[in-house]
């Protein structure tokens, strides 16, 4: 039998080395992103439990979602919506629409409207407003955003919909304005989305074809 030259074993001793090398930066990039997957999923899991009574729903939302499109009363082309059901009965929805007029630019929402048509909560998901002033709308800095709760398209009426400066029912910050304001507005049509489209957000989601997707204009 020939001997293995010098040469050609650490070309294969280095080949080993860098197949091994390669198969474990996948994995460990694959099971870093899994963690970074879970943490998302819990982390939201987390907040939409924040927004539904409790023991209103035996379904997992984050896995019963849809996208929509109704960029004039949800602030982005493409929205996420997740059904909250019950023994496979309608319990609320729970959208993420995009306040687009925010001071310091778009901010993203939480928003679960009950079968009823009232809220079950706002969350804010991302902002960049300044410190001190806009971003007084995090719970953890003020309960602004507690006051939604409960609250429909009756109640208040729809020409309360607004911050008090605009003779509305909703509290505005010292100094800063425009973020609450541009938050009642997304949130009130949010609501007027949700009564539109009614129980067709429920549907169910046909295989084998695209996601669907709901056009609404104004």
């Amino acid at each position: 039998m020939k001997k293995i030259k010098p040469i050609a074993l650490s070309g294969f001793v280095l080949g080993a080395f860098a197949i091994g090398g390669v198969s474990l930066v996948a994995i460990t990039h694959a099971t870093v992103d899994t963690r970074i997957a879970d943490n998302q999923y819990q982390a939201m899991k987390g907040k939409l439990e924040t927004i539904l009574p409790a023991g209103h729903s035996d379904n997992d939302p984050l896995r019963d979602s849809i996208v929509v499109n109704a960029q004039e009363l949800l602030g982005t082309d493409i929205t996420q919506v997740y059904r909250v059901r019950k023994g496979k009965e309608p319990v609320a929805l729970v959208l993420e629409p995009v306040v687009p007029d925010g001071y310091a630019g778009p901010i993203k929402l939480l928003v679960s409207v009950m079968r009823d048509g009232s809220l079950g909560g706002v969350r804010i998901l991302s902002h960049h407003e300044t410190p001190g002033l806009g971003d007084k709308i995090e719970e953890q800095k003020s309960d602004w955003v507690y006051t939604f709760e409960g609250k429909s398209l009756s109640n208040p009426t729809l020409e309360k919909w607004g911050v008090k400066r605009d003779g509305g029912e909703f509290d505005q910050f010292t100094g800063a304005t425009i973020t609450p304001r541009a938050i009642v507005n997304t949130v009130k049509n949010t609501l007027i989305y949700v009564q539109r489209q009614g129980d067709a957000l429920f549907a169910p989601k046909v295989a084998d074809t695209p996601t669907p997707v709901e056009q609404e204009r104004g």
